[in-house]
C-alpha cells in the first residue's frame, strides 16, 4: 500500500515524499511592493530543508489589485521574478521541489493583514488610505468586506491574461509548479460559487459557465508551460445550502484535468460564514470523493500526526498538504517518516548528527 514516505510523480515531475506544505500567506511584504523579503528566504528556505516533497508557496497575486493584502508576494514584474530565483534555488540544494500559488483576491483584496506595518486594523482597507475598489462576479460583499463592484467580462479576461503571464514568470524564476488558487473566497471561487456568481454573461449561469475562467486559465498555463505540473486548489464545498457541493467540486475537478491540470488540492469554505465541523482531518472526506473521479488529489485540514497523515493516503489520497503543524516544527516530514519507522535520504547533511 503507497504511504507518505512513498515518492510520486506529477507529470515528469518526481516528489520526494506525499507530505507538502501547503501554501501559508505570510502577510510580511512591508514594501508593499510584492517582492519576497528576508523573512520569506528563511522561512520557506527552513521548510524546504524539513524534508517536505513539495512546497507551495503562499496565495502570490498576479496584478497588484489581486492581492489580499498589500503585504503580499506577487509576480506581476521582473524584480519579483527575482527575488523568488534564491528561494526556489535555496529548496532545490534541499532536494524539494517547491511551486507557488498564484492568486486573485477578488472582492477579498485590498484588506489590512492586522499585524506588521498596518498594525492590529481588520477589515478592508479604506481608498484614502491607500485600499482599493475591488472586483468580484457580482456586487455581493464577502465575509462583511467593502462591497466590490461586479467585473466585466473584458476585466476577467484581463484576469486570465495576468495568471498567464505569472504561471510564466513562476516558471523563469525556476518553479517546479503552478498552483491555481480556486478556493478560499478568492476570485475564481467567487466565480465558481453559485452564492456569489450572479453573471448572465459567459462566466455566469450553471456550473459550466461559473467554472470557465478557471477552465480558460488551466488550458492557456498549460499551452504556454506544457511540461509544468499543474494544480488547483478548490473549496471542494461552501457547508451552506445553496452553496458549492462536493459533487460540484469532484465535476469541476475532472473539468480542470481534461483542461491540462494534474491534480486537485481539496480544501473548502472561506466564502460565507458557515458551522465547518473542525477537527482533525476534517476536509479529508473531500479529497476521497475528487479520487474517485480518478484525479490526482491532496488533502489538507488539521492533518496533524504521522499516523493519521499516513491513514488518509492508504484510503486512496494522493498526498497530504501540512500547515499548522509545519509552522510549528518546520521538520515535520522529517520526524514523520521517523515515527514511522522508515529510512530516508532526505535529511540535511549538515544535520545528520541530530539523527
Amino acid at each position: 500500500m503507497t504511504g507518505i514516505v512513498e515518492p510520486m510523480r506529477l507529470r515528469e515531475l518526481t516528489l520526494r515524499n506525499r507530505i507538502w506544505i501547503a501554501p501559508m500567506c505570510q502577510y510580511s511584504v512591508d514594501a508593499y511592493d510584492g517582492i519576497p523579503t528576508d523573512w520569506h528566504r528563511v522561512h520557506y528556505g527552513a521548510l524546504a530543508a524539513g524534508g517536505t516533497g513539495l512546497l507551495v508557496v503562499e496565495a502570490t497575486a498576479v496584478v497588484p489589485e489581486g492581492r489580499i493584502t498589500r503585504q503580499d508576494t506577487g509576480l506581476w514584474n521582473e524584480a519579483q521574478v527575482e527575488a523568488w530565483r534564491g528561494i526556489v534555488a535555496f529548496a532545490h540544494a534541499q532536494g524539494a521541489a517547491i511551486g507557488v500559488q498564484l492568486n486573485h483576491a477578488g472582492a477579498k483584496a485590498s484588506t489590512f493583514a492586522g499585524f506588521g506595518r498596518d498594525g492590529d486594523e481588520r477589515g478592508s482597507v479604506p481608498v484614502e488610505q491607500g485600499g482599493w475598489q475591488t472586483v468580484s462576479a457580482s456586487d455581493a460583499p464577502v465575509m462583511g468586506l467593502a462591497a466590490p463592484r461586479p467585473a466585466t467580462t473584458a476585466e476577467l479576461e484581463a484576469v486570465a491574461e495576468a495568471f498567464v503571464a505569472a504561471a510564466r514568470r513562476a516558471d523563469d524564476a525556476g518553479f517546479d509548479v503552478v498552483e491555481v488558487h480556486a478556493a478560499h473566497g478568492y476570485l475564481l471561487h467567487q466565480l465558481l460559487s453559485p452564492l456569489s456568481n450572479r453573471r448572465d454573461d459567459r462566466y455566469g449561469g450553471d456550473l459550466a459557465g461559473r467554472a470557465t475562467l478557471l477552465l480558460d486559465i488551466v488550458r492557456r498555463i498549460r499551452a504556454e508551460l506544457p511540461t509544468v505540473p499543474i494544480i488547483v486548489r478548490l473549496s471542494a464545498t461552501d457547508w451552506v445550502e445553496g452553496g458549492l457541493t462536493p459533487d460540484d467540486a469532484a465535476t469541476v475537478a475532472g473539468w480542470a484535468v481534461e483542461a491540462g491540470a494534474d491534480a486537485v488540492d481539496a480544501s473548502s469554505g472561506g466564502l460565507v460564514l458557515a458551522d465547518i465541523p473542525v477537527g482533525p482531518g476534517y476536509q479529508a472526506h473531500l479529497a476521497e470523493r475528487i479520487t474517485r473521479e480518478g484525479v490526482v488529489a491532496s488533502a489538507v485540514g488539521l492533518i496533524e500526526t504521522a499516523q493519521q497523515a499516513e491513514e488518509v493516503v492508504q484510503r486512496g489520497v494522493d498526498a497530504v498538504r501540512i500547515g499548522r503543524a509545519a509552522l510549528r516544527d518546520p521538520s515535520t516530514p522529517l520526524r514523520w517518516a521517523r515515527e514511522l519507522g522508515a529510512t530516508v535520504d532526505w535529511i540535511p547533511p549538515q544535520r545528520l548528527r541530530a539523527y
